[in-house]
């Protein structure tokens, strides 16, 4: 959003001065602590704009100023570091919320995305309609017990289905039934109006990794999500793909090479029919793995040494690889990223992904390629505050003016 000066036209330099203090921040996110001299230095901005972003940022509550190093004290300027506001001193917090079919996930993150408290809050048998509202009073509850004085500065929501971000409004979730949901709107009036941003989770992971993950997530990345939804993104040059109607990543009928595993749609083969947890699940029932469909049963199954869970969850990570091949070869990025509850927990599912992977794919004979989410078992209420944090670093002036008008991040 755009904001119009009090003469009715942004001032002239002002968008040079908030890519600058994103610049700054994303360099201290990068490499911080780190003295003034050196986020010029990799930044390629002026020391004088550097040393003017940092003073902003700091005012705002983003930045702090360590202690200078011990036996720093040389001739010349002391090289005072400067670092993001995380760690015991306090400095601002996101709420993050993954919303999910049985349970949802609630965590409270830093601004280096490192969880500080987390809370899962199951809500089987809650009437779809009833959730939103929920959600936000047992939200509310945790951020009140958690926050601790630290400058709260919204909370990101992350959710499956087909979610328009812009609006803040879920277009479709086929599992909870939901057309056009304005969740955004719903949980912020639940949270006592605190600022609420919502995306699909795959784009969410996706952003994720763009802003905290592996250096390569941001030249090009294809993240698959393989949950009880199953779905796609595509990151480009640190940009996350939405298109129309922010429709992107719709890919639970891509086919899968050799499956027959029908689907509602009326064909056969489709991927999330055959690799979804809902599809596990009941697979693991009717081959008397566990005694209900919960994907949790069957991998703590398969590590307590049952035979017949591993070879199911394997036979699933092969049926993921295969479809990542698929996305291999169309947008052929520098890194896939995959989360896959088995193979983030246990590295050798991970390698059945990328051998099928590998096998199938015609442009990509480098399976390191292939990786699970940074995060790990944290990567849903990570990607959750990173709903909320993605904007935030990239147009740091005009987020905190949105959240704290006229008063900074303190």
């Amino acid at each position: 959003m755009t904001r119009n000066t009090p003469h009715g036209s942004r001032m002239a330099g002002d968008g040079r001065r908030e890519a600058n203090a994103a610049t700054v921040l994303r360099t201290v996110l990068d490499h911080g602590p780190v003295a003034r001299s050196a986020v010029a230095r990799l930044s390629g901005l002026s020391p004088a704009a550097v040393s003017r972003q940092a003073t902003d940022l700091t005012r705002l509550g983003l930045l702090r100023e360590l202690p200078e190093p011990a036996g720093s004290g040389g001739v010349g300027r002391p090289q005072i570091p400067v670092d993001l506001h995380v760690g015991a001193s306090g400095g601002p917090v996101a709420g993050g919320v993954h919303l999910g079919v049985p349970g949802s996930t609630f965590a409270l993150v830093d601004l280096r995305g490192q969880v500080l408290a987390r809370h899962l809050y199951p809500h089987d048998g809650i009437a779809p309609d009833e959730l939103p509202g929920a959600v936000a009073r047992e939200l509310r509850a945790f951020l009140d017990a958690h926050t601790r004085g630290r400058p709260l500065l919204g909370v990101g929501a992350a959710v499956g289905g087909w979610v328009d971000p812009a609006e803040g409004v879920v277009v479709r979730h086929q599992a909870l039934g939901w057309r056009r949901r304005p969740l955004a709107a719903e949980l912020a009036r639940g949270l006592g109006g605190h600022t609420v941003r919502v995306d699909n989770h795959a784009r969410s992971i996706a952003q994720s990794e763009i802003l905290f993950g592996r250096p390569a997530a941001r030249r090009s990345l294809v993240h698959l999500f393989i949950g009880n939804v199953v779905d796609a993104a595509v990151g480009l040059a640190g940009v996350v793909h939405q298109g129309p109607g922010a429709a992107a990543g719709d890919v639970a009928h891509l086919p899968v090479p050799d499956s027959t595993v029908p689907c509602p749609c009326g064909r056969s083969g489709c991927l999330e029919a055959t690799a979804s947890n809902t599809a596990l699940g009941r697979t693991a029932v009717r081959r008397g793995i566990v005694p209900e469909p919960d994907t949790f049963l069957v991998v703590d199954a398969a590590a307590a040494g049952d035979r017949r869970a591993d070879r199911l969850l394997r036979e699933r990570a092969r049926a993921v690889g295969r479809a990542v091949a698929l996305l291999l070869d169309v947008v052929n990025p520098d890194l896939v990223v995959v989360t896959e509850q088995a193979s983030v927990l246990e590295p050798e599912y991970l390698e059945e992904i990328r051998g099928a992977a590998i096998d199938l794919s015609h442009v990509c004979d480098d399976p390191e390629r292939i990786v699970s989410p940074h995060a790990g078992p944290a990567t849903l209420p990570v990607a959750a505050g990173t709903v909320l944090l993605n904007p935030l670093f990239r147009k740091p002036l005009e987020v905190i003016e949105e959240l704290f008008p006229g008063g900074g991040g303190r």
